[in-house]
């Protein structure tokens, strides 16, 4: 199947969706008014609450929603094939994944740029507030190590890597810097300084990792994770402006050009779709992804078609930062039209590899040996790229080299195959790190709230002792699952935490559109809401009992605290869903009886 076959009917539906389907929810059940004060305005503090102009908000929020999961799933979901991927990924983010961000930011804005746990508890209840807050915590730190994970393996021994995405944080400091304190209002002059700091730093990566200083940059996957909590920690406690926003800013540039020049790589090299439209896998037993294609091709393919931690971020950051109402239609469905486009180059450049290469990057060697396959242009791949990347299991190096491949062949770049490759990284870090330094931030709010019941200064966020002790908690809880796990262990884990949320934001949102007298356009976020529910929550209890609790009893002991931990967190999210989605039905039905029986009649 040549990819440009797809690629350009996928830029046409994406485009139809914005255009049409996210203006009947902006008008018929937002009501989007640009009249209204946001509090932005309305509570700025210059450190949480700060208005933000649209696109570098945009570049912000896209960059903390677009983590590896719409990188890392797609390819690892390219497993049962390239079709089943490809309809669930349109399908879903057009449906269900941009109408879940769209709808959580404007509930959050309108709110005062309220948590979804304080939203549940407005809106629904006491019982669904404290559940949901519960549900947002679990998720936060298992969504942190399920996008940690990629990174440590893609990164550990990698010096040019490691130089490269180092230089990206004094870069951002110094764009922030340069943009509010320098030269305030030039956000032009500071982009062009900051894309340019980032071509260096990866065609200079290649220098460092060559040089004497190379030893510096070569951190082991245990340094890795080290070096990722202390800037998850500081990254969360420092003002939003000097680092996180001019960091996401930043990153956005170099995410959403690479996807403009892969997408355009895609059309002029039309590659060709090795991997079958379906495979045996299907059913099961396979060597990536053990369970069948239902439900398992959903959770694994997770953000790159509809994401519950995005609903953390819609009511974290970015609700703090909206300049006006209309800003929200942009950047939380059109943000997510935009992940999910990340999700399909992601799963074509994937898919461009020969199955058998495919397979040895994203299996360990004796699995492999057990497949059946043979490696078909790993050994050039290699040489090529300048890195061994045979059993670097995680999505994360096959995606490189597929990418590298597609690039290297455009004209006038033969030979530049190893620096596409780095750039690749690079691309897939970054996009790992802006997850890393947004949901530490919100989960760091989150802890707050909680230890705010007990000593109210928890609840402020502007004291100092209160945030690093809450961010404390956050770093430490997720460092532990990336030090200890593996992405077999851990991906499985936040696909299903992930879906889980998004049917709990999906109910939420549901509730504020019945409540505000919308309940006749409630099947917006109903029908996705139900699909996901019942589709996560079958793939929750087959991993617990397929895979966690025999971890957990299982002959080896050194498994056996992760197994219960993760059989423990599964279905305490699992029972979380269930309460929610109950007290909320409850609610529903409460509120369209005191209105007039059935009747979705407005609000009086």
């Amino acid at each position: 199947m040549p990819a440009a076959f797809i690629i350009i009917p996928v830029l046409g539906a994406l485009a139809v969706a914005y255009g049409m389907y996210s203006r009947f929810i902006a008008r018929r059940i937002m009501e989007l008014d640009d009249a209204r004060v946001t509090p932005a305005h309305s509570m700025a503090d210059g450190s949480n609450y700060h208005a933000t102009p649209r696109w570098v908000l945009f570049g912000h929020h896209f960059a903390a929603i677009a983590g590896p999961g719409p990188l890392i799933g797609p390819v690892l979901a390219a497993q049962f094939g390239f079709a089943p991927g490809l309809m669930w990924i349109v399908a879903g983010v057009c449906l269900a994944g941009a109408v879940h961000d769209s709808v959580t930011l404007w509930a959050s804005t309108r709110r005062c740029g309220a948590s979804l746990g304080e939203i549940a508890r407005k809106e629904i209840g006491s019982t669904a507030g404290l559940t949901a807050a519960i549900a947002v915590l679990f998720v936060v730190v298992i969504a942190l190590a399920g996008v940690g994970v990629p990174f440590v393996n893609a990164l550990s021994e990698s010096p040019w890597g490691v130089f490269t995405i180092t230089a990206t944080i004094p870069l951002a400091l110094f764009m922030s810097l340069y943009m509010y304190r320098l030269r305030p209002g030039h956000i032009g002059e500071a982009t062009v300084i900051g894309v340019t700091g980032l071509i260096f730093a990866v065609i200079f990566g290649r220098v460092f990792a060559t040089s004497s200083w190379a030893a510096a940059f070569t951190l082991s996957k245990h340094q890795l994770v080290i070096a990722l909590a202390i800037y998850g920690f500081l990254a969360s406690i420092l003002p939003v402006w000097l680092l996180l926003t001019p960091r996401d800013y930043l990153s956005a540039f170099m995410k959403l050009g690479t996807i403009g020049a892969l997408v355009i790589g895609v059309i002029i090299v039309n590659p060709t779709l090795h991997m079958p439209a379906f495979t045996p896998y299907i059913s099961g037993g396979g060597p990536i992804v053990p369970g069948p294609l239902y439900p398992f091709a959903f959770i694994t393919i997770a953000c790159g078609a509809v994401s519950g931690f995005h609903s953390l971020i819609a009511s974290g950051t970015t609700p703090k930062m909206i300049d006006k109402e209309s800003d929200i239609r942009l950047i939380g469905y059109g943000g997510m039209l935009m992940e999910g486009l990340v999700g399909v180059v992601a799963l074509i450049a994937a898919c461009s590899l020969q199955p058998g290469d495919y397979y040895a990057i994203n299996t360990p060697a004796p699995v492999y040996a057990t497949l059946g396959q043979h490696t078909v242009a790993l050994p050039t791949i290699e040489a090529e790229v300048g890195e061994h990347v045979a059993g670097r299991t995680g999505g994360a190096v096959s995606l490189a080299v597929g990418m590298a491949q597609i690039f290297s062949r455009l004209p006038g770049m033969a030979g530049w195959a190893s620096y596409w490759y780095h750039f690749a990284i690079m691309f897939e870090a970054l996009f790992i790190l802006t997850v890393i330094d947004a949901g530490t931030r919100v989960g760091r709010f989150i802890v707050g709230e909680f230890l705010g019941r007990g000593d109210p200064r928890f609840a402020n966020p502007k004291w100092l002792p209160g945030a690093c002790i809450s961010t404390a908690a956050i770093v430490g809880s997720w460092m532990y699952f990336i030090w200890t796990g593996s992405i077999t262990t851990i991906w499985p884990m936040f696909g299903v935490a992930n879906q889980l949320m998004a049917s709990i934001a999906l109910a939420i949102g549901t509730t504020v559109i019945i409540n505000t007298g919308k309940a006749r356009y409630a099947w917006v976020t109903m029908v996705p809401m139900t699909f996901l529910a019942v589709t996560t929550l079958t793939a929750g209890w087959l991993n617990v009992t397929e895979q966690f609790w025999p971890m957990a009893v299982g002959p080896d002991v050194s498994l056996h605290i992760q197994g219960m931990l993760q059989t423990t967190l599964t279905l305490i999210m699992m029972i979380c869903v269930v309460v929610i989605l109950i007290t909320a039905g409850r609610k529903w039905a409460t509120t369209m009886a005191t209105r007039g029986g059935s009747e979705f009649a407005p609000a009086k």
